[in-house]
């Protein structure tokens, strides 16, 4: 392997994918830290113990350096709850009923402190499209504290939407209602696929407008998450050259995620092999339900493994691997298809943090971190591959499965299939019931022509058609968060203050593998007139 030249992380864009889900080829590079990057960053106020979880006592969150500020949210108007996750407020042991009342609403809306609270805005560094700032942090969000939930495990609670702090970069600090309604029922969405991802406790409108590109009404999220420590967060110690930052910050995250990790003979190795695989899981089993996230900066990158930052993202209707829905990603560098590249891009970020840690000889370190970064893609093709097998109703894995599959999505690609309701339909198609899965192809003898060689697949694996349906039925949705439905509802809540559509298709959201003949509407793709082509950040 050649020796990498030291230079600033700044490679460019990988290409955007055009048809399929690329193959990864050659080795990710990496580059050390140079002194360029080593910034003198000491935001004014800012200490690191957090040690007054909210209510959880004695807790030391347990790095050092300057990573957070003391911050409240600012006062809103008038709070009112729109939304209370009642199942998730009892799994984590707090008192719905409390959280219903109007002084509930205050506390979800930032306005009253829970007692013990002392809430903090956490700084952090990121690669945005490819390009590395070296201060991010909580614009807009403050985190509460944390709990232990009723399995055991830790949570961290999470205002989004509740006011300026200190990494407002010139921002308001607000959340508007719509992403607030988005986030909200795309992260539960993802709960109920069997997703990692983080969960959404809570909704409120603050009785007061934000300012966009025009007046919109306020609104605040609860978010619960494993934690929120990042790619970034490590890369925020990492820039300045902080080494015993980034090595107190991979300690506490080995106690905290991988406490499996603790006694490896090489810790700190095994922390970006433990990223690594669930990063590679995870990307795969968004790229099975055809989610796009949109904006996969460094920052945007959960070290636990779930998936965060719920902002332009979307679903695949009719399938297209190089789909864009981010109004901001003109380039397609976070397309559908090309998600998996990015997430080895920011893992190997993650890795040149990690350098000093692997080694006090860079080029070792480098050579170490590549044998673990180049375990990715096969990580990855393995879960991705087991996921469509399964999607198309395979018990055991066969060689030409792979070239199956993948004339599968190239006929879908070429015929304007949709994602969601070709897979769901297919468990018919194996009971030989192909109506509803052909009407999804322009031209239904695509699919007639790839179905004889995949029921001839089929006959060499001895379940019965009902015992497929069955399995195929449990692993591919009926519904997702179609994009238009999720505008449906933002505008009936933003322009009526209506939120029985939210509701409904929450409902529908909680059971995406069941049959819900009420609510058949719910699975139709959108008309040419209600297509959603471009979705918006909420800031």
């Amino acid at each position: 392997m050649p020796r990498p030249k030291l230079r600033r992380v700044y490679p460019t864009r990988p290409g955007a994918a055009t048809n399929g889900t690329p193959p990864f080829r050659g080795k990710p590079q990496i580059f050390g830290i140079d002194a360029a990057n080593r910034l003198p960053i000491r935001p004014a106020g800012l200490s690191f113990r957090y040690d007054r979880p909210f209510p959880v006592p004695e807790h030391l969150f347990g790095a050092a350096g300057e990573l957070f500020c003391p911050r409240r949210a600012t006062p809103v108007a008038a709070p009112r709850l729109i939304k209370l996750n009642r199942p998730l407020a009892v799994q984590l042991g707090l008192d719905p009923d409390l959280l219903s009342t109007p002084e509930g609403a205050e506390i979800l809306a930032g306005k009253r402190l829970p007692e013990g609270a002392d809430p903090i805005a956490m700084a952090y560094a990121g690669h945005q499209f490819g390009h590395f700032v070296p201060q991010l942090g909580d614009g807009r969000a403050i985190l509460l504290g944390e709990v232990i939930d009723k399995n055991g495990v830790r949570r961290d609670i999470q205002l989004k939407g509740s006011g300026p702090t200190p990494f407002s970069r010139r921002g308001d600090g607000r959340a508007a209602l719509g992403p607030v309604l988005r986030e909200y029922i795309v992260s539960e969405a993802m709960f109920a696929l069997g997703i990692p991802t983080t969960r959404s406790l809570a909704a409120v409108v603050t009785g007061e407008p934000v300012m966009r590109e025009t007046a919109l009404p306020g609104a605040v999220l609860t978010r619960v998450a494993s934690s929120h420590i990042r790619v970034g967060t490590f890369q925020f110690f990492a820039a300045r050259g902080d080494t015993d930052g980034v090595r107190a910050l991979a300690d506490h995250v080995i106690a905290r995620h991988y406490p499996e990790l603790r006694d490896a003979a090489q810790p700190y190795h095994a922390l970006l092999a433990g990223v690594v695989a669930r990063q590679a899981a995870l990307v795969a089993r968004w790229l099975l339900v055809g989610f796009i996230h949109g904006v996969m900066n460094t920052d945007n990158t959960s070290i636990s493994g779930e998936t965060i930052d719920y902002g332009p993202c979307a679903f695949l209707d009719a399938y297209n691997p190089a789909q864009v829905f981010s109004s901001i990603d003109e380039m397609g560098r976070y397309a559908y298809a090309n998600q998996p590249r990015i997430a080895l891009w920011n893992l190997t970020r993650l890795a040149e943090c990690l350098l000093p840690l692997f080694d006090s000889e860079q080029e070792k370190a480098i050579e170490q971190a590549q044998v673990i970064l180049g375990e990715f893609p096969e990580k990855f093709t393995a879960a991705y591959q087991a996921g469509l097998r399964a999607k198309i109703g395979l018990f055991t894995a066969r060689d030409g499965d792979e070239a199956l599959i993948q004339d599968l999505l190239d006929a879908m690609a070429r015929n304007a299939a949709d994602f969601t309701l070709t897979f769901r339909h297919l468990g018919n198609a194996a009971a030989d019931d192909a109506a509803d899965v052909r009407a999804q192809f322009t031209d239904p003898a695509a699919f007639d022509e790839w179905a004889a060689r995949w029921r001839t697949r089929l006959a060499l694996e001895p379940q019965s058609a009902a015992e497929r349906k069955a399995a195929m039925a449990a692993v591919n949705p009926a519904f997702i968060p179609r994009n238009h439905r999720i505008e449906a509802v933002i505008q009936a809540a933003v322009n009526n203050d209506d939120y029985a559509p939210f509701e409904e298709l929450l409902t529908v959201l909680a059971k995406p593998f069941e049959d819900q003949p009420q609510f058949t509407s719910y699975a139709d793709p959108p008309l040419p007139e209600q297509m959603v082509t471009q979705t918006f950040c909420g800031t």
